[in-house]
């Protein structure tokens, strides 16, 4: 927010307390909530967000910039407005920081046009449904739980599965399989996380149809709080006026919620279930509802969603999960075993897993390789004590196909090729249907299983 182009001659009023980074503002007029206010630091200045109106001449701020420097008697202007950024096309293949100032070196946006970082849902008549598949050449995630344009996916996972480099995928898909780009919120990132990531995309060859904004973890909560807004901005931006098919990435949502609870516990409110604030419903569904789809093109999101001690009835992750149409569990057992991406096929659904989406081939042979890994997981125990010598031939048919479906699963990807040597592959829908309808029929029962990791389709002639 280009707070130093804004003049304002007379003070809205004075701080009159400071707790970290929440100040007390008298006032003689009330700013309305969510009010952006700033106050001069030296030649730098601090922006706030009204939050609480105390009395008829009090509010309570959260400072949006380090509060280092604030004191009783500052005096704090009114900027007239919400927090807002600048948008324009040239946002594309630049990085920026939650008030849309540029973090990559380059030359500041222009100031043309801003847009209000809360802005409204547009009515329900502009809105499309979704139901349409998105295919993103990736063989698991089309074949076990496909994406669905103008949908919701959730990435669940610890540290090391593999989030990051799933993200850079779907990116990657977006770009090159349907010309669309794609917007990057960093939520509480690291900053070594944010500039390989920068790098990365760059090799990769998607910067130019990708933009990235961060609220880095040494920022203030209420600036890790407003960053999944201010990117969705752009992103409605680059869906509304430019008529892009976008591709919403969010990394990480349970940080959203973190930042959240701190704000809440600044303020005063009084904790909810297991320390979560109390209004965290609304708060995740204020930021859900606004990916959506119109006539002018489609949100399409992938947020990555940490699972605090892997317990899926967490009240965050649950709050999270009523919104998401798509959920891929990363499972650090598959990543164990060199299964990567590692999705845990059993645990991943979506909700366009149904003959009438899918069509009855692809749907039937989907629930045929969940059946087979199924089974497969049941005996492992029996394999691991007595050998799969003691199964019956037809359970000891069942684990070599499914051994041989699981190695088929995974894919080199062009995100990991620089750290892999591998080039990546992007496989139709199609591809893979009839690679595992083979291997359910037996077709590849003689190929080793080495011939089967790490591929893209399985050749004509192995059959």
């Amino acid at each position: 927010m280009a707070v130093s182009q804004i003049t304002q001659p007379d003070p809205l009023g004075f701080i009159t307390e400071v707790h970290g980074p929440v100040a007390v503002v008298a006032c003689e007029r009330l700013p309305p909530l969510r009010q952006a206010l700033y106050a001069c630091i030296g030649r730098e200045n601090c922006l706030f967000e009204v939050h609480q109106h105390l009395d008829e001449h009090h509010v309570r701020a959260v400072t949006l910039h380090r509060s280092s420097g604030l004191h009783r008697g500052m005096a704090v202007f009114d900027t007239g407005a919400p927090l807002h950024v600048p948008v324009s096309p040239l946002c594309l293949g630049r990085l920026l920081n939650t008030f849309g100032e540029p973090l990559d070196g380059g030359e500041p946006l222009p100031a043309d046009d801003y847009r209000n970082i809360h802005q409204h849902l547009p009515p329900l008549t502009e809105s499309v449904g979704v139901g349409e598949v998105l295919p993103t050449g990736i063989k698991v995630i089309d074949l076990l739980c496909p994406f669905v344009k103008g949908g919701k996916t959730g990435l669940f996972g610890g540290a090391g599965v593999g989030k990051t480099v799933l993200i850079m995928e779907f990116m990657h898909a977006v770009a090159t399989l349907h010309q669309g780009v794609s917007v990057f919120a960093g939520v509480g990132e690291r900053i070594r996380e944010g500039h390989e990531l920068w790098h990365e995309l760059r090799h990769a060859g998607v910067l130019p149809q990708t933009m990235m904004m961060f609220g880095q973890m040494d920022e203030p909560s209420g600036v890790r709080f407003r960053v999944g807004l201010a990117a969705l901005t752009y992103a409605e931006y680059l869906r509304d006026v430019m008529q892009k098919e976008v591709l919403f990435v969010m990394d990480n949502v349970f940080r959203f919620v973190q930042a959240g609870s701190e704000v809440s516990s600044l303020l005063g409110r009084m904790p909810a279930t297991v320390g979560y604030q109390p209004t965290l419903i609304t708060e995740v569904a204020e930021l859900e509802d606004r990916i959506l789809s119109t006539a002018h093109g489609a949100i399409t999101s992938v947020q990555a969603v940490y699972v605090p001690a892997d317990d899926m009835t967490d009240p965050a992750v649950t709050a999270i999960l009523s919104h998401l149409d798509t959920t891929v569990i990363l499972s650090r057992e598959q990543a164990g075993k060199g299964i990567y991406p590692a999705v845990d096929p059993l645990q991943s659904s979506s909700r366009l897993m149904d003959r009438h989406t899918l069509g009855a081939r692809h749907y039937d042979i989907a629930e045929g390789v969940r059946e087979h890994l199924a089974r497969y997981r049941e005996l492992e125990d029996i394999i691991t004590m007595l050998g799969v010598e003691e199964l019956s031939n037809r359970d000891r048919l069942v684990v070599t196909r499914a051994r041989r479906l699981q190695h088929y699963l995974t894919q080199p990807f062009w995100a990991a090729s620089t750290h892999t040597g591998i080039d990546g592959v992007t496989v139709p829908v199609a591809g893979t249907i009839d690679d595992c309808e083979g291997f359910l029929l037996g077709r590849f029962d003689e190929v080793p299983e080495a011939s089967c990791y790490m591929r893209g389709t399985m050749p004509a002639g192995a059959a």
